[in-house]
This record gives structure tokens, sequence and C-alpha cells, in this order.
């Protein structure tokens, strides 16, 4: 099975050996200047069930919510995990095209706060909250 992605879908535009393992991940730009992250469902995320793996999900609403956050404000600031809640309210499996959507809600001088859902097919599956500890901020480039 191949991820191909909808249109408008292009690779993620950060990569680590992390996501490269766990991926592919692409985003899509929004007309506002956010972004939507987007994966395909593939057997390497299934668990023993057929579905997508749980922490496959958390990993992707950490990934779409520290991205987003981070690109919310110019300079952007540096963000570590603090917090993640996740609840889960449905579920993908293999084939299925997931959509990570984030609001964030504040950038402060210590912490940020935002949440993400989860989208598949029309649908949210899953809600997750982050905090994060605010570090500095990235050199403008």
């Amino acid at each position: 099975m191949e991820p191909n992605p909808p249109p408008g879908f292009e690779p993620l535009f950060r990569s680590s050996p992390f996501l490269d393992h766990n991926g592919p991940f692409f985003s899509r730009a929004n007309d506002d200047g956010t972004f939507v992250v987007g994966l395909r469902i593939l057997p390497k995320h299934a668990n023993g069930r057929g579905g997508a793996h749980g922490g496959l999900l958390m990993t992707m609403c950490d990934i779409a919510l520290g991205y987003r956050t981070t690109r919310s404000q110019t300079p952007s600031p540096m963000l570590t995990t603090a917090s993640v809640t996740t609840d889960f309210a449905g579920s993908a499996k293999v084939g299925d095209w997931v959509e990570a959507h984030v609001e964030v809600h504040k950038v402060g001088g210590r912490l940020a706060f935002a949440n993400c859902y989860l989208v598949c097919n029309g649908e949210r599956i899953v809600h997750a909250s982050a905090v994060f500890a605010r570090t500095g901020d990235r050199p403008a480039s």
C-alpha cells in the first residue's frame, strides 16, 4: 500500500529519524497561513486488531501540536512538550487518511497551550490538548 496523500498535501516540511520511521507525514497549507498535518494509515501503523495504533495517533497529535504552535508566532518560540492529554472518540483503519487540525490558544512567555483534533472520514476521532514549556525563541532567518 502506498501512502498517497490527497491533492494539496506535500511531504511534511520538517523531519527526523523518529518521524521518518513512523511516517510518512504530510502537510497542507491553509488559506489563513496555518497548516494541517496528514497521514495515510499503513499496515505498519496497525495494532493487532488492524486499526491505527493509539500510540501512533498520539504521536501525530504531538507532532502537529508542536509544529503548529511553534509556527504561530514570529519569531518562532522554542517549545518542549510538558503535557499532552489525549481522548479517543473513534478509530482509523489501514488505508484511512487522518488529518490533524490544531487550534493554538495562547503562547505566553513561559507556557503555550493548544488543542488538536484528528479527523478521519469526516469525524473527529481523537482530541488532544497540550501544554508546552517555552525555552526561548528561534533566531530569525
